[in-house]
C-alpha cells in the first residue's frame, strides 16, 4: 500500500531519533519515496548522513543549503507529499505545531502540508502526562492530524511508563492500513448535511442555532478520504472543504436544505444527517427590517418539513440513513424514539450535559445506537476522531 507514495519523515530532537533510521529503511523497502526533514536538535541524536544514505535523498535541515545557498521550499514540499510523518515528535515540536509557531523548516513544512499528517510522540512519562502536552495533542487531533500513540516501556530516564515512541513496524502497519482504507468506498455516493439553518424573520434577523458545522464537515472529509463521492449540503458556516471528492451545496433555510437533500438522496447509497435543522420558521417574514417598538414582538411560527423523516419514508432497500440526536433530558429514550420513528439505520446521540460535547467545540462524546438497539459509547474525542468512528460504523453497513 506504500508503493509509490511520497512521504516526508520529520525527525525531532529525541533519543528515539535512532528509530528514524529503521523507519526510513522500512518505508523505502515498502516502495515509498522518502524525504527526511530534521530539526537542528535532531542532528545531535542521529546524523543527517545516516538518513540520507538510507533514503537516497539529501536530508533537509535548514531553509537554505549552506554550500550553494539554494532554498528548500517548504511550500513545494507540502504540496509534494502524500503523507507527512513526524516521528519522533518531541514535546517542543508538538507545542509549535499546535500553536502555529514556525521557526524551523519542519514546522514550516507542517503548516504548508496539504496531505494527511501523522505524529508519533516520544518523551518521558511525566512530559507526556503533563496537561500542556495533553492539550497540545488534543489541539493537533482537532486540526485533523492523526496520533500514533506512544507505548509503555523503559524510557531514556530509566523510568518505566508511557511515552516511548511506537515501534517502526507498528507505525508502518498503521500507515499501510490508512492507505488501504482510502479504497473502501470508491465509487459510492453519500449525502451528508452539516451546519445550522437560518429562518428569516426579516432581511436582517433570523431564527437559528449554535451549530458550527464542524461535525458534519469532519464526516464529509472522512468519507471522501475513504473514496466516496460526497455531496455536502451545508447551512451557513465559515468552514471550508478540502477533499476534491466533496461536492458542496450551500443553503440557508430548512426549505432549501429539504430541496437539496431530496434531489440528492435518490442516487445516494447512504445519507448522514448531521445538520441542526430549525424545527420552526416564521409564517410571514417581513420584506423589510422590523423596527424596534416599545411593545413586545410576536412572531407566528410554523413547523418546517421534517427532512430526516421524509428521507426515512423514501429510503429504498440497500440505502442507509443516519441521524443525530442532541439531547438534554431522557437522552437514550428520545434518541431511540427518533431512530424508530424516522426509519434510521443508526443514530448518533450526544448530550449537552457532557463536558466537551455539543456545538462549536472541537471535541464530542457520542453513543451510537443501531436499529437493533445495540449501543456503543465512545470516550471524549476530537470531532475528527468521532467522524472516523461514525464512518467506520457506516462502512460496516455498506460493505455488509
Amino acid at each position: 500500500m506504500l508503493e509509490g507514495k511520497k512521504i516526508i519523515l520529520g525527525v525531532c530532537g529525541s533519543i528515539a531519533a535512532y528509530k528514524a533510521a529503521i523507519l526510513v529503511r522500512l518505508l523505502v523497502k515498502a516502495g515509498a519515496e522518502v524525504q527526511v526533514v530534521m530539526t537542528q536538535s535532531a542532528a545531535d541524536f542521529i546524523t543527517p548522513l545516516t538518513l540520507a544514505t538510507l533514503s537516497k535523498k539529501p536530508v533537509l535541515v535548514h531553509y537554505f543549503n549552506g554550500d550553494d545557498g539554494t532554498w528548500n521550499n517548504h511550500v513545494e514540499l507540502g504540496l509534494w507529499a502524500d503523507l507527512l510523518l513526524i516521528a519522533p515528535a518531541s514535546a517542543n515540536t508538538l507545542s509549535k505545531m499546535a500553536n502555529g509557531n514556525c521557526d524551523n523548516l519542519l514546522t514550516a513544512v507542517y503548516l504548508s502540508a496539504k496531505c494527511p499528517v501523522y505524529f508519533a510522540p516520544a518523551m518521558d512519562l511525566d512530559m507526556w502526562a503533563h496537561p500542556a502536552t495533553r492539550h497540545n495533542v488534543l489541539k493537533l487531533q482537532g486540526y485533523g492530524n492523526i496520533l500514533i500513540s506512544p507505548g509503555t516501556g523503559e524510557l531514556a530516564s530509566g523510568l518505566h511508563g508511557e511515552g516511548r515512541m511506537a515501534e517502526p513496524e507498528e507505525i508502518i502497519a498503521q500507515l499501510e492500513t490508512a492507505f488501504k482504507k482510502t479504497q473502501l468506498l470508491v465509487g459510492v455516493n453519500i449525502l451528508v448535511t452539516a451546519g445550522p439553518t437560518y429562518e428569516a424573520i426579516d432581511p436582517v434577523r433570523f431564527i437559528g442555532n449554535h451549530s458550527s458545522g464542524k461535525m458534519g464537515f469532519a464526516i464529509a472529509e472522512e468519507l471522501a478520504a475513504l473514496g466516496a463521492r460526497v455531496t455536502l449540503v451545508t447551512g451557513p458556516t465559515a468552514l471550508g472543504t478540502q477533499h476534491p471528492n466533496i461536492k458542496r451545496v450551500d443553503v440557508t433555510s430548512a426549505a432549501e436544505m429539504f430541496d437539496a437533500c431530496t434531489n440528492a438522496f435518490s442516487t445516494a447509497k447512504a445519507c448522514v444527517m448531521s445538520a441542526a435543522v430549525a424545527d420552526y420558521s416564521p409564517v410571514n417574514p417581513s420584506p423589510s427590517k422590523i423596527k424596534k417598538q416599545d411593545a413586545g414582538l410576536q412572531i407566528e411560527l410554523r413547523k418546517t418539513t421534517d427532512i430526516l423523516k421524509t428521507l426515512g419514508e423514501r429510503k429504498q432497500p440497500g440505502q442507509y440513513l443516519v441521524g443525530f440526536a442532541l439531547e438534554t433530558d431522557q437522552e437514550e429514550e428520545n434518541a431511540i424514539g427518533k431512530l424508530q420513528k424516522k426509519n434510521l439505520d443508526f443514530i448518533v446521540l450526544n448530550s449537552l450535559k457532557d463536558e466537551g460535547a455539543g456545538f462549536a467545540g472541537d471535541t464530542n462524546r457520542i453513543t451510537i445506537i443501531d436499529r437493533n438497539l445495540h449501543k456503543t459509547t465512545y470516550e471524549l474525542k476530537s470531532k475528527k476522531q468521532v467522524a472516523a468512528d461514525i464512518c467506520a460504523k457506516l462502512v460496516e453497513l455498506i460493505l455488509g
